[in-house]
């Protein structure tokens, strides 16, 4: 016996996807810097040393002496020759005056006056070096620094983004059939 058949055939539908991908631009620009480091203020004062040699004594012992000295000296020599002149003046009339103890005082003092005693003679150095006098006063160097800070200025810069946008489609690569059949 026959018994009737019903036959269905399908066929799937097949959904397909058309993908346009995103686009994604990113870009850092570098920032901008600006550096200054300005000098730093430097201050310094000084205090000269000194030094003071007073020569006059070694000037003196070589016969460089001042006017004032000098006329000091000549006149402390004036004074001194004047009291050795009397001292002898009056020795000599002391000799004089004893005339009767016999001997012969005239010939004797011009004998004293007419032949003066020997000069010596020896080296003598001139110019002692600790005849000199010295001060010392040091000096003084005082240096101040004051730091300048560095300047820096910074600009951040934005980032360039881009972004074109992706897109998905759907395409029917298959559509969905059915059919459907009697056999007998």
């Amino acid at each position: 016996m026959n018994i009737p058949q019903l036959q269905i055939q399908t066929t799937h539908g097949i959904l397909g996807l058309q993908i346009d991908k995103p686009i994604q631009e990113i870009e850092q620009p570098i920032a901008t810097l600006t550096q200054e480091q300005p000098a730093a203020i430097l201050e310094m004062s000084t205090v000269r040393p000194q030094l003071s040699l007073d020569t006059t004594e070694v000037r003196a012992d070589v016969d460089l002496k001042s006017p004032l000295r000098r006329s000091a000296e000549n006149a402390q020599y004036g004074h001194q020759s004047v009291l050795e002149g009397i001292a002898r003046r009056a020795q000599e009339g002391q000799q004089l005056v004893r005339i009767e103890n016999g001997g012969n005082p005239i010939a004797d003092i011009a004998k004293q006056n007419g032949t003066p005693p020997p000069k010596q003679m020896d080296i003598r150095f001139v110019g002692d070096r600790t005849k000199i006098q010295m001060a010392f006063q040091p000096g003084s160097l005082t240096i101040n620094a004051t730091p300048q800070k560095a300047i820096n200025n910074v600009q951040i810069n934005k980032p360039i983004h881009n972004y074109t946008q992706g897109k998905v489609t759907g395409v029917m690569e298959q559509y969905p059939s059915i059919q459907i059949d009697w056999k007998l």
